[in-house]
């Protein structure tokens, strides 16, 4: 289906030729720019088939990030660095801006867009309207010791010599590393879905993540590739350095409202690590709010809660930006 607006794109973004996709109905709604997860798993097509909805009230934009999916392609493994995913979205936030006529956007992120976009909520405050994350990190060495934990108090208790053996063979993390990292961390996760931990719908990380993926009409064939391609190295480059967070520790005041929708039930970015972090928050206005529910991913598993309060959010803060 066509909409007025519905621009998918290639742009320059830190010197390398990236994809996104912008949909919209009125050019006078406000704009979110989704930031997925991994680093290295887009989500233009879980957009295009799941939320459309959204559109009566805002212009949404997905983005495949450097090194991934359509951003795969020409992207030297060395410039997948922190910094420059970063200053990349900074680059896109200005684009949107300019292009859409907006003063300012807002960001929604999930898993690793969390980190994302709360980096660039601080360090690039000056065109961001608000935030929302789930799947919220916040200290990655904490969060892999805790999820790590989980997993194997899980393959314990169900009695499964087969997965204990696994998560004993490649050991809890080490400064938030497993060994060798991207293998180890695939192990590990693969577990921790197993008993519920990033998802209460259940299924498995091929049927949830790799089917979708492959069956989408959004994704060209090269994007297919570039993601196949580039989950790997873009897990494998950015981990050591990303799992160095401490938001509690390295955050100071945010200057927009700052939002978190987070699943009770979520092991991969652990909910018990939620709350201090939420606490310590200093914002024109915060809030915590408990998908109970939910695991990882609030947004696919009460679609209409989250959507609902996030137009609440949102739509507010744009009014009153409007006056």
């Amino acid at each position: 289906m066509k909409y007025p607006i519905d621009r998918k794109e290639r742009i320059t973004l830190g010197g390398l030729t990236q994809a996104i996709h912008i949909w919209g109905t009125k050019a006078e709604n406000p704009v979110i720019l989704f930031l997925h997860g991994g680093p290295g798993v887009p989500n233009r097509h879980g957009m295009a088939k799941a939320h459309m909805d959204l559109l009566d009230d805002f212009t949404i934009v997905a983005w495949d990030q450097r090194g991934t999916g359509g951003s795969y392609f020409g992207c030297d493994p060395a410039s997948l660095t922190l910094e420059q995913l970063v200053s990349d979205c900074a680059e896109l936030i200005d684009y949107l801006c300019q292009t859409l006529g907006k003063e300012k956007v807002f960001l929604l992120g999930g898993s690793w867009g969390t980190e994302l976009g709360t980096i660039v909520c601080q360090k690039h405050p000056q065109r961001i309207a608000g935030y929302i994350g789930y799947g919220q990190v916040v200290n990655g060495i904490e969060n892999e010791n805790v999820s790590y934990a989980f997993a194997l108090e899980q393959a314990k208790k169900a009695g499964c010599q087969e997965d204990i053996e696994e998560l004993e063979r490649i050991g809890p993390p080490v400064n938030g590393q497993y060994k060798p990292v991207f293998e180890g961390l695939m192990v590990q996760r693969r577990i921790m879905k197993k008993y519920g931990g990033h998802s209460t719908k259940g299924g498995s990380y091929f049927t949830g993540t790799v089917i979708p993926i492959l069956t989408s009409p959004e994704l060209s064939l090269r994007d297919k590739i570039g993601t196949a391609k580039g989950y790997k190295v873009c897990l494998s480059r950015m981990w050591p350095t990303i799992v160095h967070y401490d938001f509690i520790r390295d955050c100071g005041p945010f200057q927009m409202p700052y939002y978190i929708f987070q699943g009770r039930k979520d092991n991969n970015t652990p909910s018990s690590l939620v709350q201090a972090y939420y606490d310590s928050i200093v914002a024109p206005d915060k809030d915590l709010v408990w998908f109970e529910n939910s695991a990882h991913g609030p947004l696919g598993e009460e679609p209409e809660k989250f959507k609902a309060l996030m137009r609440e959010k949102f739509l507010k803060i744009a009014k009153e930006n409007a006056k």
